[in-house]
């Protein structure tokens, strides 16, 4: 085994490890919008032990229990000034859950197309590569904005056909510049650093690779969450 094969698995094993330590404790304590169960475990599957902080540091905190464990000092008034306030000036933690929930979507979106893609042997203009770009768009634009449904529809109190075209509005900007960051990442593992051969789904190594192009695709989309928000496209989180 090589040394680069042995980091790979390293980072793929702490990062099911925090997903799994996550799940266990949302038994415990579950979110409250239940599809926050689904985002923190997939945000630790790229941003491995580090979202393992920010879940119990803010994640704790959205769950349907917290109002119990929390302190008089650390409970803030939700009315709309306070509301209006936040959106106008939101906070890394608000920005950072906003972008996991919307990079969640993508990441489920892009595994799918991934192995799906590899399984059936798909090219592009005589390139996986492209295979792969058209598919994870496609998935991770309908996982992404079928997780912002289920944000937004409990939080504005929507109706379904509402929620849909809201949930378009407020993550499409954010899922293409997610994409930009992992698209980049890619076409640099695929044409610079391994030519020949190329990595591929079956192998811990590409995984690890799609880690780094979550990870930077996640920065790349954090600006464009703060501007939603700020917009009032995008419901305040966290």
């Amino acid at each position: 085994m090589s040394l680069f094969t042995l980091v790979a698995w390293i980072s793929l094993g702490l990062a099911f490890t925090s997903a799994l330590v996550i799940a266990v404790d949302e038994v415990r304590h579950p979110q409250k919008l239940w599809i926050m169960n689904v985002v923190w475990p997939l945000t630790a599957l790229y941003f491995s032990v580090v979202t393992l902080w920010v879940y119990f540091r803010v994640g704790r905190r959205m769950a349907q229990d917290a109002d119990k464990s929390l302190s008089m000092g650390d409970m803030k008034p939700h009315n709309e000034r306070g509301r209006e306030q936040s959106r106008r000036n939101p906070t890394w933690q608000q920005t950072a859950v906003g972008d996991t929930h919307c990079v969640a979507g993508c990441v489920l979106g892009d595994i799918i197309a991934e192995f799906s893609i590899f399984g059936l042997g798909l090219v592009l203009l005589g390139q996986s590569i492209y295979a792969e770009y058209v598919g994870d768009l496609v998935l991770a634009w309908l996982f992404g904005i079928i997780f912002q449904y289920f944000a937004i529809k409990p939080m504005r109190n929507l109706a379904p056909g509402q929620a849909f075209i809201a949930a378009i509005k407020s993550d499409t900007l954010a899922i293409l510049t997610f994409e930009i960051g992992l698209f980049t990442w890619m076409g640099i593992v695929y044409f610079v650093l391994f030519p020949h051969p190329h990595l591929t789904p079956n192998r811990p190594t590409y995984w690890f690779m799609m880690q780094i192009g979550m990870v930077l695709g996640f920065f790349t989309s954090y600006p464009m969450n703060g501007w939603l928000i700020r917009k009032g496209w995008k419901e305040i989180m966290g």
